[in-house]
């Protein structure tokens, strides 16, 4: 575990730095919680095995955004997409090497904002890029100009690696299923270590307003937690994805990332790799619950707003394909909650269309703080009162492949009823699905003659 100063210092700078207009009135705090590789397979979005109480009580609490989309199915373009509110395109942050001040060396991100505005900010576990499990203890590619403290646990996760299964042995953990039923307990895990620190800050700071972002690494690969949530999935109660004959006949090769489909997988692999992710979810949940309580405890939730987040959604074998990195609605979607305090939406769930660089202004006008003029998100507050707004027409997700020197890119713009996904600019591949007919998008409807005006209509959206 390493902090860059020790907290009695921060607590001292952050109070000399305040703005003692700001500080004559209370200000609401903010927590934010972000899974790593999370879809929206938890109970408050209606998954029928997933166990997620504690997050499905943050829901109970706030709103639940049903379509919230991800502007880039990968972790570091996305985090850097979403802590400075701009478009992958804007940041061209496009892969998990690339920083996002190279290209925008000023930027004020998310936390900075608050930092700026006289609050405590600070990190504990992943909030920008770092690589899983091979970064984990070390700040990776941190933005040091966001936080006044940062924490990067190191848990027996790390320490009990070579007893990981993989299917691919011998070719490293992140990119590749692997999992664990870990001996131990919960609080020995990164994780577990997370939640313990994030709680100390609460403890720590819980007399000035504070900015506290706690990045947990579950359920991204390998799904380690401990065993007793593997027990609460035994192998036959697992279903596996039921994909109609020929389902990838009609997607364009640059959309199929896995071949074989599944990796080649038996059908018993494929339910241990679920199963994997799923403890890992119910884990990850329980660490949410530590943080939810102490606020609770410490007397705080009436004046912190909480947001629940994932960075991209995860493919457990739809399509054949896994993972992320994929304009399928699985990989694009994610979870979103959002619970602020004197908001009239509480247990509610929005349908309308929001996009992850939505959070920064959302957040900003919580607190109260006035964000940069140049953000291409928009706040959601007006939904934390009327869930059913008319609101955007569209969110849009993109990938990029091919060599570095020779890649393209696809496009996929979402409306409440239809994706379309173009590859290279529709040179390498089309893609069109009537959520309203097809939710898991098995028939690409884009050679459709009798949708050839609705094609038109999709089509003109990127350019908006």
């Amino acid at each position: 575990m390493r902090r860059y100063m020790p907290l009695a210092v921060i607590a001292l700078l952050t109070f000399v730095r305040a703005d003692p207009a700001l500080s004559a009135s209370p200000r609401l705090n903010v927590v934010v919680i972000a899974s790593d590789d999370l879809n929206n397979s938890l109970g408050t979005y209606g998954h029928p095995l997933v166990r997620s109480p504690n997050i499905d009580k943050l829901a109970s609490r706030g709103v639940r955004f049903d379509r919230v989309y991800c502007q880039f199915p990968l972790c570091n373009p996305s985090r850097s997409s979403f802590l400075t509110g701009l478009r992958p395109d804007r940041t061209t942050v496009l892969d998990n090497e690339r920083r996002f001040r190279a290209k925008v060396p000023n930027v004020v991100t998310l936390p900075q904002l608050f930092r700026k505005n006289g609050y405590f900010a600070a990190r504990v576990g992943k909030l920008y890029h770092y690589g899983v499990p091979n970064q984990i203890g070390t700040s990776g590619l941190d933005d040091p100009a966001s936080w006044d403290l940062v924490v990067n646990p190191r848990g027996r996760d790390k320490d009990d690696e070579d007893k990981i299964v993989s299917i691919k042995p011998g070719n490293g953990f992140g990119a590749t299923l692997s999992w664990l039923a870990a001996e131990g307990t919960d609080e020995e895990q990164t994780d577990g270590k997370s939640a313990t620190e994030a709680i100390r800050l609460l403890e720590s700071h819980q007399e000035h307003p504070f900015f506290l972002a706690v990045g947990f690494y579950r359920p991204h690969t390998p799904y380690v937690a401990p065993k007793k949530y593997f027990d609460l999935y035994p192998l036959d109660r697992i279903t596996l994805p039921k994909e109609p004959a020929g389902d990838r006949d009609d997607i364009p090769k640059p959309a199929l990332t896995v071949s074989p489909p599944d990796y080649g997988m038996t059908e018993t692999q494929k339910r241990q790799a679920i199963q994997a992710y799923f403890a890992s979810i119910t884990f990850m949940d329980a660490q949410v619950g530590r943080v939810l309580d102490a606020l609770d405890r410490l007397g705080l939730a009436d004046r912190t707003v909480v947001v629940f987040l994932s960075d991209h959604g995860y493919l457990l074998g739809e399509h054949g394909l896994w993972q992320k990195q994929s304009l399928f609605e699985e990989s694009a979607r994610v979870p979103l909650i959002v619970a602020a305090p004197g908001k009239k939406a509480v247990g509610k769930g929005s349908k309308r269309l929001v996009e992850l660089i939505d959070v920064y202004p959302t957040v900003a006008e919580l607190a109260g703080l006035s964000t940069p003029g140049d953000l291409d998100g928009r706040s959601v507050v007006p939904l934390l009162d009327t869930p059913d707004l008319p609101w955007k027409e569209a969110a849009y997700t993109q990938v990029r492949r091919g060599s570095a020197d020779n890649s393209f890119a696809g496009r996929a713009v979402r409306t409440e009823r239809y994706r379309y996904i173009e590859w290279d600019e529709g040179r390498r591949g089309v893609e069109l699905y009537d959520h309203d007919a097809d939710p898991h998008e098995y028939h690409n409807l884009a050679r459709d003659p009798g949708l050839t005006v609705t094609i038109s209509e999709l089509k003109a959206l990127f350019a908006r």
